[in-house]
C-alpha cells in the first residue's frame, strides 16, 4: 500500500485549542482522519508526523523518500526554515503547502514563505479543509 506523508510543524500539536478564531476548532486528530478519509480509495495511508523542532521534521522527511507525496503545514518555519526547505528541495515526489489561516490577511511577517517556491502548490485560509484539497490534489498529481 502507498503511503502519504502528512507532515506538521511547530504549534499544530496543539490545534483546536490554539487560537481556535484564527485556526479553527478541528483537532490534528480530525485533520488526519480527513485525510486518510480523502485518499482511502486510492489505497493510500497516511503518514502523519508532527514535530516541534525542524531538525526532526528533516528526518521524518528524508525517511520518507519512499512516499507518494506530502502534505505539509511548516507552521512559522515557513518565515525561516532554511532547513526545512533544503529537506524539501531534496524530497522526490510533489507536495502540497497547507496553511490554516489566510497568511496574507495577517502580520506582514506572514507574507512570506522560503518554501513555498518549491511546493507543487499551495493552499492556504480554508481552515481544515484545505488538507483535504491538498490531498485532492496529490492524487491528481500523482496519477499514472
Amino acid at each position: 500500500m502507498s503511503r502519504l506523508l502528512l507532515l506538521n510543524g511547530p504549534n499544530l500539536g496543539i490545534l483546536g485549542h490554539r487560537e481556535p478564531e484564527v485556526y479553527g476548532k478541528a483537532t490534528l486528530a480530525d485533520i488526519e482522519a480527513a485525510v486518510a478519509q480523502e485518499v482511502k480509495g486510492n489505497g493510500w495511508d497516511v503518514v502523519s508526523v508532527q514535530r516541534e523542532s525542524e531538525g526532526e521534521l528533516i528526518q521524518a522527511i528524508q525517511s520518507s523518500y519512499d512516499t507518494v507525496g506530502a502534505i505539509v503545514n511548516p507552521g512559522a518555519l515557513m518565515i525561516a526554515g532554511w532547513s526545512l526547505r533544503d529537506a524539501l528541495a531534496n524530497y522526490p515526489r510533489p507536495w502540497i503547502e497547507v496553511h490554516l489561516s489566510n497568511v496574507w490577511a495577517r502580520e506582514q511577517f506572514r507574507h512570506e514563505s522560503v518554501i513555498a517556491p518549491l511546493a507543487s502548490g499551495i493552499v492556504v485560509g480554508l481552515g481544515a479543509y484545505g488538507y483535504e484539497l491538498a490531498a485532492r490534489a496529490l492524487l491528481n498529481l500523482t496519477k499514472d
